[in-house]
């Protein structure tokens, strides 16, 4: 749920008011989490595939409801719902069409590395905090301070009495983190979340949370301006056909972060799934 690279960031706003203006022109919004950086570039050369033009518009996560709210945008294609981003899509819900499902079980979790075997909750940490300490402070490495999983993770400390700091820093520097823990099987926890490729790169273990610091998990789905079904079906139909698992979708990631290049990595998947990817266009 969350950011990505800097490799990955697109040219922000430019573009934004270039709504489409047939309908064979899509504008798809993205925000810099990884997993919407991978679909996007997914659906982008899958549409161009069935002959439309699509253009990807990176902002601000706030600016991709507004956006498709005032006709900006035609499609995003990752709103977490019921609890994540019901924040985010209140004001606009009159405008707004939310669509199918295309993930199940998306969630924010406090992780540590598989071979952390007596370590299994979040209140294991209690005990074995020494073990975690960073500049002689037990320690668990965040993301930005701004992000929801910031303060999920803030209130998982109070709420487990934890003898722990957040170090926030960014997805990138959290994941150079847990990559050199990793290597040299050291103590580690990260504020983490699923879907995310770090889960087909290493062998990691969400903890327990009976507390629901993290909250109860949620679907990912798509959105669109109101009416946009009827005005576009065959886009509609499509979308709302798709669906991936988690090792799909992890697969996609990994292999767009091993390529370097979202449009190259994103081409290279589509290549090697044509099965399942043509379920999803299949036309009735």
């Amino acid at each position: 749920m969350k950011p990505l690279t800097p490799l990955f960031l697109a040219c922000g706003l430019a573009g934004l008011s270039m709504t489409a203006s047939a309908n064979d022109t899509l504008t798809i919004g993205t925000n810099n989490w990884s997993e919407n950086i991978a679909v996007s570039h997914m659906w982008q050369q899958l549409l161009e595939e069935q002959g439309y033009d699509v253009e990807l518009t990176t902002t601000g996560k706030s600016v991709l409801f507004s956006g498709l709210a005032n006709g900006d945008l035609d499609i995003s294609l990752e709103v977490w719902l019921p609890n994540g981003d019901a924040q985010y899509i209140e004001p606009y819900k009159d405008r707004i069409d939310v669509h199918d499902a295309w993930f199940d079980g998306a969630q924010d979790e406090l992780v540590v590395p598989a071979y952390m075997e007596d370590i299994d909750t979040i209140s294991d940490l209690k005990d074995n905090a020494e073990r975690f300490n960073y500049q002689n402070e037990p320690t668990i490495i965040g993301i930005e301070s701004g992000s929801a999983i910031s303060g999920e993770t803030e209130n998982a400390i109070e709420s487990y009495d934890l003898p722990f700091r957040q170090l926030n820093s960014s997805g990138p520097a959290m994941l150079a983190a847990l990559e050199e823990a990793y290597a040299n099987e050291e103590p580690i926890a990260v504020t983490l979340w699923q879907p995310h490729w770090a889960y087909a790169q290493y062998d990691l273990k969400a903890l327990k949370d009976p507390k629901k610091s993290y909250g109860g998990g949620d679907d990912i789905m798509w959105m669109s301006p109101k009416g946009f079904g009827e005005e576009h079906p065959q886009v509609t139909e499509m979308l709302d056909t798709w669906h991936m698992s988690h090792a799909q979708l992890a697969d996609l990631m990994l292999t767009i972060e091993n390529v370097g290049d979202p449009t190259q990595g994103a081409k290279q998947w589509i290549e090697e799934h044509r099965d399942l990817i043509d379920g999803w266009l299949a036309k009735d």
